[in-house]
């Protein structure tokens, strides 16, 4: 049996969506398990996030409805049989589970389709949030009667708008679990850099990190990006050996035992000791990283640290003859975008980047604050206003990306801003990237979980320690 929070605690959470939806009912569906390569050869099985904050319940082939207008919580599953208990051992029945998270009415999973029949025929809405899983949209097209190849466009903006409101501002027993995830990052990310000189395999270092959150919690929150080639953002390859004169880039975090989650980045010096012309592009991306930290606070838009952020690098390429230029007016046309082609962070929660799958237009943006088509500023997942309970990831970078500097340098863009003469003598650098998680309280912020080391002695002081 999964861990829980006490039953008040989901039993709040859906009183307070029960408030936020104007009748109708929402159908919550839990995952089923997911074959690896044949049937019986699943994945390790992780619970929608949804269903885990309103009811909890981490087993496989369940489902739940809420009753907007009957004020109802109800639990579908089945029992387990016999040849269930055989190989799993003697398991709880779906009512007893039910009970832990507040529910009192269960029904087997096969009543699901004849309650939402019921209800449309009654004319009440059918909310629910869009599948991300094909045999859930496959299921919720059987169950609704849509057409499963647009289950997606109806699903339930009002739902999606309660349930973002609800999981953006995180309770105190949900920060507890992330300083716990936070914990189990550092570890990970501590053991890498005991490890992070010359001759060091990336696939064996990506295996410690991986093997220490599933010593510590429920696995890796997503696949561990490590890779000496840090100017691929999303680089999963660890084909490399570690070489004197590189750096190694980790982007990693941890799933705790409550499914909360932690997101990492760290840049080190393979080593222990950054080159003149490394640690003085690492100290820009540790400057941005620590006055978007310094500045972070409830009334303040994300998108106006990020933008303090991007400032921070146009200024410090500025300094160094990269940029030229007024450093404010580059980073609004987005010129520094050469260099920091993604947006500040995103939320953190039972997600690693928390909701996503609920649309980002409901999660980082708002009425007040709308997507931008600038390259750089259109990869912004998080804008709107900080508000004390949510958790966001602080991630500047400095990327050097060849294919992209040869496409800006042939069409002159920004030539009033980017010294192309003095760029090409970084074209081979790679890329740096520094992320820590910040949570924001009534009068400021946190830095979630024991501190991860980053300044440049730090990192000199831990790595092959």
């Amino acid at each position: 049996m999964n861990p829980l929070f006490e039953s008040q605690v989901y039993k709040n959470r859906r009183k307070k969506l029960m408030n936020a939806v104007n009748g109708g009912i929402a159908v919550f569906l839990g995952n089923h398990e997911a074959p690896m390569n044949y049937p019986d050869n699943t994945y390790n099985f992780r619970q929608d996030s949804d269903f885990l904050y309103f009811f909890g319940l981490s087993i496989a082939d369940i489902a739940a409805v809420i009753d907007f207008d009957a004020h109802q919580s109800i639990i579908f599953g089945n029992d387990f049989t016999i040849d269930d208990i055989i190989w799993m051992g003697d398991q709880p029945t779906i009512a007893s589970l039910a009970e832990k998270v507040g529910v009192t009415e269960t029904r087997p999973f096969g009543q699901l389709a004849d309650f939402i029949q019921q209800a449309q025929a009654q004319g009440r809405k059918v909310h629910f949030v869009p599948p991300y899983r094909g045999d859930n949209q496959i299921l919720l097209a059987n169950l609704t009667g849509i057409d499963v190849n647009h289950i997606r466009e109806h699903a339930s903006v009002e739902l999606i708008k309660g349930i973002v409101n609800l999981r953006s501002a995180k309770e105190q027993c949900e920060i507890d679990e992330m300083d716990k995830a936070c914990e189990i990052g550092v570890k990970m990310h501590t053991a890498v850099m005991r490890r992070a000189v010359a001759g060091e395999s990336e696939r064996e270092l990506a295996g410690l990190a991986e093997g220490i959150a599933l010593s510590f919690g429920n696995g890796i929150s997503f696949p561990v990006i490590l890779s000496q080639h840090g100017e691929t953002l999303h680089n999963h390859l660890h084909n490399g050996i570690l070489q004197n004169g590189n750096m190694l880039l980790m982007d990693a975090g941890a799933e705790g035992l409550m499914n909360y989650c932690s997101d990492y980045t760290r840049t080190m010096p393979v080593g222990g000791k950054f080159t003149q012309k490394q640690q003085e592009i690492y100290e820009i991306v540790l400057k941005a990283n620590m006055d978007a930290i310094d500045a972070a606070h409830p009334g303040m838009y994300n998108k106006e640290l990020h933008r303090l952020s991007c400032e921070v690098i146009a200024q410090g390429l500025k300094d160094l003859g990269l940029m030229k230029g007024d450093v404010k007016e580059a980073v609004e046309l987005g010129a520094h975008a050469l260099f920091m082609v993604h947006g500040l962070g995103h939320q953190i929660g039972l997600d690693v980047h928390d909701m996503e799958g609920l649309g980002q237009i409901y999660v980082g943006y708002d009425d007040t604050v709308r997507p931008s088509n600038i390259f750089g500023w259109a990869s912004l997942r998080m804008a709107r206003e900080l508000k004390p309970g949510f958790v966001v990831s602080i991630e500047p970078g400095i990327y050097f990306i060849p294919h992209l500097i040869d496409i800006w340098k042939k069409e002159n863009k920004f030539a009033d801003f980017i010294n192309y003469d003095v760029v090409e003598k970084y074209r081979d650098f790679g890329g740096i990237r520094i992320e820590d998680d910040l949570l924001i309280t009534e009068t400021g912020h946190r830095v979630l979980g024991p501190h991860l080391p980053k300044g440049v002695d730090e990192l000199a002081a831990i790595i092959g320690k």
